[in-house]
């Protein structure tokens, strides 16, 4: 295979398996101070269209205890992370804010992978202006359909905005994981062709062989981009897709079966070494 770099779609196959689903429930000036408070699973993407603001939150949660925004700006918390909007109340501020709803919660891969928030000024980012455009317009008056498509054009947000993070890492600082080895060129093949095939006989040579490297220096390259060696990775994810399809009711067996195991009890072992429990334990935890 050639070393040159080849274009992917880095994020369909993991959007198809780990849903994001956004809920507009505010769009307006907001004064005095809003709380938004943490809660399982769920995100927030804000969007201030005009005015300015200081955001707060508590400490020890990895986010700065003050940020001040006096620009068009986007926040994108993709973890529970309590937050205050703290507004002038003279000026107020014009905003649109909707929750997000992450598949598997906390172990969602890319609530997993990001920092715990995202502020991002309207003009770094190219290509909003027509989704925002839209998505404001949704909002200035109640009309059939508004809150569904308002839904659907937060989540083409998200994604433009997702976008944008894996073509310009270097100017968020992305913790190392799955982003960071999406952001790579030649690890994103591997990346993509896993998470699109999790139940393929992988090995190291074939790993390489799709990014176009040697062994060595694909398992280097890994290590350092991604923050693990491709062999726990491709455990982590076979886990992750085995707790979303045990968490939709699909039993035990047909997830050793998609995921290439040859039995259910290597499959329980596998499972086991990275959950911590086994998956009918874990199953029961769940629910």
């Amino acid at each position: 295979m050639s070393g040159a770099a080849v274009p992917v779609d880095r994020l369909s196959s993991l959007l198809d398996r780990f849903r994001v689903r956004a809920h507009l429930f505010h769009s307006g000036p907001l004064c005095g101070v809003t709380h938004f408070a943490a809660e399982p699973g769920r995100g927030f993407l804000h969007v201030l269209r005009r005015g300015s603001m200081v955001v707060r939150h508590s400490p020890k949660h990895g986010a700065p205890r003050k940020v001040v925004v006096n620009e068009p700006t986007l926040l994108f918390y993709p973890r529970p992370l309590a937050h205050d909007f703290h507004n002038a109340p003279e000026e107020g501020s014009d905003f649109i804010c909707a929750t997000l709803d992450f598949d598997g919660g906390a172990s969602h891969p890319l609530a997993c992978a990001l920092p715990s928030l995202v502020v991002l000024p309207l003009r770094e980012v190219e290509g909003l202006d027509h989704t925002l455009a839209l998505l404001f317009t949704e909002t200035e008056r109640l009309r059939c359909g508004q809150r569904l498509l308002a839904d659907r054009l937060f989540e083409v947000l998200l994604l433009q905005l997702l976008r944008w993070l894996l073509d310009h890492p270097e100017k968020v600082s992305l913790p190392k994981g799955l982003l960071t080895g999406l952001s790579h060129p030649k690890l994103a093949r591997t990346l993509v062709a896993v998470h699109e095939r999790p139940g393929e006989a992988w090995t190291l040579e074939l790993m390489a062989e799709h990014a176009g490297m040697s062994r060595s220096a694909f398992a280097a390259s890994f290590k350092d981009q991604v923050g693990e060696p491709p062999a726990e990775y491709l455990l982590r994810w076979r886990v992750s897709i085995a707790q979303s399809m045990l968490r939709s009711g699909r039993s035990i067996k047909a997830a050793a079966d998609e995921l290439g195991y040859a039995s259910s009890s290597s499959f329980s072992r596998a499972f086991t070494q990275t959950a911590g429990v086994s998956p009918r334990e874990w199953l029961r935890l769940a629910a």
